[in-house]
């Protein structure tokens, strides 16, 4: 089909939209990647109007560059799974014990800026000065962040710390202890 050239672009995109998703569809096999393709596409041509609607067939323009897209995405993506294989045959990543994994999810629940002057100056090693001139902020501050970090954590980590008791707010008291005597 030659596309008559003097065509708008969003005439020519109402006009094209549907069949160029349906034949990328059938190229690919995957709804979801044909439409991102084909956006993408049609969003090249849009930046490149003038040129595109000038071709023989903008139509088949933005098909081929759909269909680049595809394949380029296809190569990423398995690409990607052989490097996750790789990988995957190297062992145990080191570090990643109970303990660290233990400190990680309890970082996560302070503020951010907290956790990265922790992260800097406990795992890292670097010295007040540095992480201050790094995150761009004075040492009083950086100061300021690790004391009130490691008091956030200090629940989170601590083994002693029992968690409060469920209350059942149906009989408005507190469940009894087990004694582990009931049958």
């Amino acid at each position: 089909m030659r596309d008559e050239p003097s065509l708008d672009f969003d005439g020519f995109y109402a006009a094209t939209y549907r069949r160029m998703v349906g034949q990328l569809y059938a190229m690919t096999g995957s709804l979801g990647e044909a439409e991102d393709c084909v956006q993408e596409a049609y969003a090249r041509a849009w930046q490149r109007w003038a040129k595109v609607s000038r071709h023989g067939a903008p139509e088949a323009w933005v098909r081929t560059v759909a269909y680049r897209l595809s394949v380029s995405t296809w190569r990423k993506t398995v690409n990607r799974l052989s490097a996750h294989r790789r990988e995957r045959g190297q062992g145990v990543v080191q570090g990643l014990n109970p303990d660290h994994l233990a400190l990680v999810a309890a970082l996560r629940r302070i503020s951010p800026d907290q956790r990265e002057s922790i992260v800097l100056y406990h795992l890292v090693g670097l010295s007040v000065e540095e992480i201050a001139a790094q995150s761009g902020v004075p040492a009083g501050t950086v100061k300021a962040r690790l004391s009130r970090g490691r008091r956030a954590l200090a629940p989170h980590l601590s083994e002693s710390v029992e968690p409060a008791p469920a209350y059942r707010t149906d009989q408005g008291a507190a469940p009894r202890p087990s004694t582990g005597k009931e049958i």
